[in-house]
């Protein structure tokens, strides 16, 4: 058995502390039970708990920890930076060292402001599309996540094309009045959305690979159809690329799908792990932002030197050739490993990918592109299959509905590993399932 004494004390103590006991909503394992993990140390593909167990690790700080964690090149930069001072509130080198990395090598950015997370980068961008178009509505998609800015929290009321209601208390009504809901992969959604509001919305944005709620892969069709009607009407399209920048390519879904968004918003993997975002995209658009224009936004913390460093530290690997497609092919070879096993044991399971991106899910469809196709009762299954990956050393997000990840410190020995206690535990959710129908 797993054993959880420490953090289980420690979660205890964190309750009187902290709402929940935790400082953000999924780790408090409210998905799959029992006390969350604490973690001590991370190094390579691999981490360890308070009480000292040793976990394969497939969540990867949810994604930014693309080198794996503590890697040597980036905690070298960082030890560096920090030699000199933590923050300075001042321009410094580190930025325009990080940004010219970044605009040099993606074709779709001319200029970018760091942030200090993803949430801000994309609450940002709503404020600047509002003030370069001068309109007030915004249109984002049902299964996409932006951050837990007040516009953005906001679900899909009944309808087709429908202002959406808040999804959180403390959300003004008047906020989720200014935001359109709408269904992904729905051209006819769209339409009648513009008809509706041909003059007041701002933009459109979306996660060109929605990864939130499940990994709902669009086709490069919509995107596309999307990029055509946002520019026949004056409507900026954003892409929220906090997940999907740099981690299925340098160029994230913009280069893989060649489509030109107006605005891009990014997260930590930009910082190697540490808290940084940023956003940019059309030199016009962007010089609305003070002090050249009327766009006000600010940060007293924004292009901290010590996360520039590690970002810039981090995108160099990158960089290096064969990165992606070596990351990428090793993802596909994991997914496919354990799909051949799953299909000859007749099972009801589904696992989709992306780059360096998969998604585990309890279902007999080829593939999911909405939200409202995922089978919430089927995250029973993921609740066993959790718990069964833990006591075999394999840590994966506490909920079904989130994504995993595969850094380049995961070798193909770990990764064996990992199908292995895949498969078990495949086993183990399956047969736990039929007991109880059979009841």
């Amino acid at each position: 058995m797993l054993e959880k004494n420490k953090s289980e004390k420690l979660f205890a103590e964190a309750k009187s502390l902290f709402p929940g006991g935790v400082n953000s909503p999924v780790r408090a394992f409210k998905a799959v039970g029992g006390a969350p993990l604490f973690i001590t140390k991370g190094d390579g593909a691999k981490i360890w708990d308070a009480d000292g167990n040793e976990f394969i690790d497939f969540c990867c700080s949810w994604g930014p920890l693309i080198l794996g964690h503590n890697n040597g090149s980036v905690r070298k930069s960082i030890l560096e930076a920090v030699q000199n001072g933590t923050t300075f509130g001042t321009p410094t080198t580190q930025e325009n060292e990080l940004a010219s990395l970044i605009i040099d090598n993606h074709r779709y950015l001319e200029m970018i402001r760091f942030v200090s997370s993803g949430t801000e980068a994309t609450m940002s961008t709503l404020r600047l599309a509002r003030g370069y178009t001068g309109r007030n509505k915004i249109v984002k998609f049902d299964g996409c996540y932006h951050g837990h800015s007040d516009p953005l929290l906001v679900k899909a009321g009944s309808g087709l094309a429908t202002l959406g209601t808040a999804s959180s208390a403390g959300v003004p009504e008047a906020y989720s009045k200014e935001t359109i809901v709408l269904p992904l992969n729905d051209e006819n959604a769209i339409e009648k959305c513009i008809a509706e509001f041909p003059d007041d919305i701002a933009c459109m944005i979306i996660e060109p690979v929605p990864a939130n709620n499940g990994l709902l892969i669009q086709g490069k069709e919509f995107l596309q159809f999307l990029r055509k009607k946002c520019s026949e009407h004056g409507i900026l399209l954003i892409f929220d690329e906090v997940i999907s920048g740099f981690r299925i390519g340098f160029e994230g879904a913009a280069g893989m799908y060649d489509i030109q968004p107006d605005l891009i918003t990014f997260g930590k993997i930009i910082g190697g792990g540490l808290p940084v975002g940023a956003y940019g995209g059309r030199e016009e658009i962007m010089h609305c932002i003070a002090p050249d224009g009327p766009v006000y936004q600010a940060g007293t913390l924004s292009g901290n030197p010590v996360a520039m460093a590690a970002g810039t530290a981090q995108l160099k690997e990158c960089l290096k050739p064969n990165f992606y497609s070596d990351l990428n092919a090793k993802t596909a070879n994991f997914v496919k490993n354990i799909l051949e096993y799953t299909k000859g044991k007749g099972y009801f399971f589904r696992m989709y990918h992306i780059g360096s991106v998969f998604w585990l899910a309890f279902t007999d469809r080829i593939e999911i592109r909405a939200s409202s196709h995922i089978d919430s009762d089927s995250m029973r299954y993921f609740k066993t299959l959790h718990a069964a990956l833990l006591e075999r050393g394999i840590y994966l997000g506490p909920s079904g509905f989130e994504v995993g990840f595969i850094s380049e410190a995961h070798s193909e020995e770990q990764l064996q590993i990992a199908e292995t206690a895949f498969k078990e535990s495949l086993d183990i959710a399956f047969a736990t399932e039929a007991k109880l129908q059979a009841k």
